[in-house]
């Protein structure tokens, strides 16, 4: 699989050839889409996707949406990040990085790949070797000792 190079944003010229390079067909729907992606490392849902693609290019269908982003999901120009069982956010930025999650406003940030280190054995089954790591920190504001009263 090819690798994005992670640089913001992408020209829409550039678009094309970005979705031909990782053997995606270029339909106008999908330059679309990508070009709103890559403006800027991004955490997003798919109905802001489609809020901000019918806003700034023209309408076009929630399930053409759903179908492209997992289109980009398995071709790699995106990370799909579970937040919930019912919630999912895609990432624009496909370097190696992890995330805290703010339960209480719902922001996804990321945390840079070096700031997080593991030790000691993984307990990975014999023969297996780690492809890759994502690490999601669930978080909350600071609690309100009041509240408990």
């Amino acid at each position: 699989m090819n690798e994005r190079a992670d640089r913001f944003p992408v020209e829409r010229s550039e678009v094309r050839a970005m979705l031909t390079r990782f053997g995606i067909q270029p339909t106008q729907q999908r330059i679309d889409i990508a070009h709103l992606l890559f403006q800027r490392p991004q955490h997003v849902s798919a109905e802001q996707v489609l809020e901000g693609v019918n806003a700034a290019y023209g309408h076009v269908s929630k399930a053409t949406v759903y179908n492209t982003l997992n289109l980009f999901v398995r071709y790699g120009l995106i990370n799909e990040v579970l937040i919930e069982p019912d919630r999912t956010l895609y990432d624009s930025n496909t370097s190696d990085h992890h995330h805290v999650y703010n339960m209480d406003t719902g922001e996804l940030s990321d945390i840079p790949a070096g700031r997080l280190a593991i030790q000691g054995d993984l307990g990975l089954p014999e023969g297996t070797e780690i492809e890759g790591m994502e690490v999601l920190v669930r978080v909350r504001s600071g609690h309100d000792p009041a509240a408990n009263r």
